[in-house]
């Protein structure tokens, strides 16, 4: 994002673009941005400064297994495989087989192709036959279908290493979550996550209100 972008009313720059204009161009992550708008997917990455986020926080954890609900064009697999330990391991689970084709060939092109793996198919499907065979992990990133956000955080805490982070994306929905006239499935689906996330005793953490919403938990 370009320093002039994201004003305000009165022409101040918004926290999100004033910070996003202290960090130069990332080339791997601005052609992943390129190769979606060159196919007219929807430009629904994560945000980049979440994007650095899940890297700094995958690399605090120190992390061997992270799993990613939702792949798009490889955006946040990168932002994620780029904190894993030496031998860690990317999983992404992703519905469009374009999509992960294209994700899977941004993710070898940024230098982590030997780190991950691509599951194409239902989501709820893949997660459960991961669960069935036995795997944990120990990083989460939930950024897909939003209608089925209540059922992903059940798996997630279900495939949980002890002391898993679990992070989603978009838990604002642009604001529709606030909005008390916006009451379709999507909407309810995210506010009962979100609600979830708050109340739930196995997970601790909170909810971050820059962007789009970026949820944050940790399973006890």
């Amino acid at each position: 994002m370009k320093v002039t972008e994201g004003k305000e009313q009165g022409g101040a720059l918004s926290p999100e673009a004033y910070f996003e204009g202290l960090f130069g161009e990332d080339e791997d992550l601005a052609r992943v941005s390129e190769s979606i708008r060159e196919r007219g997917m929807p430009d629904i990455s994560v945000a980049p400064g979440y994007g650095r986020l899940l890297t700094m926080l995958v690399a605090a954890a120190r992390c061997k297994a992270v799993l990613e609900i939702g792949a798009l064009a490889g955006y946040s697999g990168i932002c994620l495989a780029r904190g894993l330990m030496a031998a860690g391991r990317l999983t992404s689970l992703e519905l469009n087989p374009e999509y992960a084709a294209l994700a899977t060939a941004n993710i070898a092109r940024a230098g982590y192709g030997n780190l991950a793996e691509m599951i194409v198919g239902d989501a709820l499907a893949s997660l459960d036959k991961l669960q069935a065979s036995g795997r944990r992990f120990d990083f989460f990133f939930i950024d897909a279908d939003k209608e089925n956000y209540p059922n992903y955080l059940e798996r997630a805490i279900g495939l949980a290493a002890p002391g898993a982070v679990i992070a989603a994306d978009n838990t604002l929905l642009r604001g529709r979550t606030l909005n008390d006239a916006k009451q379709g499935p999507a909407v309810q689906a995210v506010r009962d996550f979100n609600r979830r996330l708050a109340t739930d005793p196995r997970l601790l953490g909170t909810h971050l209100p820059s962007y789009d919403g970026l949820a944050l938990f940790m399973v006890r």
